[in-house]
């Protein structure tokens, strides 16, 4: 196994050496680390380092692990040719992205061949109080099975990325989320950040009454009321509550 890292702003990993894209299982992001368990062709077989997710990618050349110094706190973060915001260029990458930062000038950070405004980042170790604090920047952010992306995010991909952020491992898949939270809670006793789960579905209550999650029958991620929407899953797909976890 080679140890090895995306330079790129988002890959996507697939469940199949195939792109189609209803085989899409996760994302990596900007710095994200992973094993190359073996190579055929054209495709990569990857284990993620944070969730052990294994997947294929398309061949490229990956650049060697390194220690990230900062991590992206927005939603996105423009890239730049030199320290100027005149040199903004198309790039831009997203919540989460993990980077080394090499050099600093007035309010730019340099990392590879790219600089980053100082606002955007925060130092690889920190961690909010408030685990899922600022995930309101992911509203009306598209909907895209297994995203991980602000171009697009699932639901699982939104409950594990805030816990990538604050350096506390999560499982990528619904599924696998409702099994390592062991707490679990009575719907009367909900509170803000508490997760809420359907066969195939987490949603994260932001409160008593509302919750947020990234909705596919709405193809974006949304606020919505908790009884609201539990009616809603109930009515349109016959799902029923499966379980409510408290995270802490």
């Amino acid at each position: 196994e080679i140890a090895v890292r995306s330079n790129l702003s988002v890959v996507n990993v697939y469940k199949k050496k195939s792109i189609k894209s209803k085989l899409l299982a996760t994302q990596l992001l900007y710095g994200d680390s992973f094993k190359i368990i073996k190579k055929k062709g054209s495709w990569i077989k990857i284990k993620n380092d944070s969730d052990y997710y294994k997947g294929f990618i398309r061949k490229k050349n990956f650049p060697s692990n390194q220690k990230n110094t900062h991590k992206i706190y927005n939603l996105f973060a423009n890239l730049y040719a030199k320290p100027s915001s005149k040199f903004k260029i198309k790039k831009k990458i997203s919540f989460g992205s993990r980077i080394k930062v090499t050099k600093k000038k007035n309010n730019f950070y340099k990392f590879d061949n790219f600089w980053i405004k100082k606002k955007d980042l925060n130092k690889i170790q920190y961690k909010t109080k408030d685990i899922f604090r600022g995930i309101n920047k992911f509203t009306k952010t598209k909907y895209v099975w297994g995203g991980k992306h602000f171009s697009g995010v699932d639901c699982s991909g939104l409950v594990q990325l805030f816990f990538n952020f604050n350096n506390k491992y999560c499982p990528r898949d619904s599924k696998d989320q409702i099994s390592y939270f062991k707490k679990k809670v009575e719907l009367k006793n909900i509170r803000k950040n508490d997760l809420i789960f359907w066969k195939g579905h987490v949603a994260i209550a932001i409160s008593k009454q509302k919750l947020i999650h990234a909705y596919g029958p709405l193809k974006c991620t949304t606020i919505m009321s908790i009884k609201g929407t539990i009616d809603r899953i109930y009515k349109t797909a016959n799902l029923k509550v499966t379980g409510i976890r408290r995270i802490i």
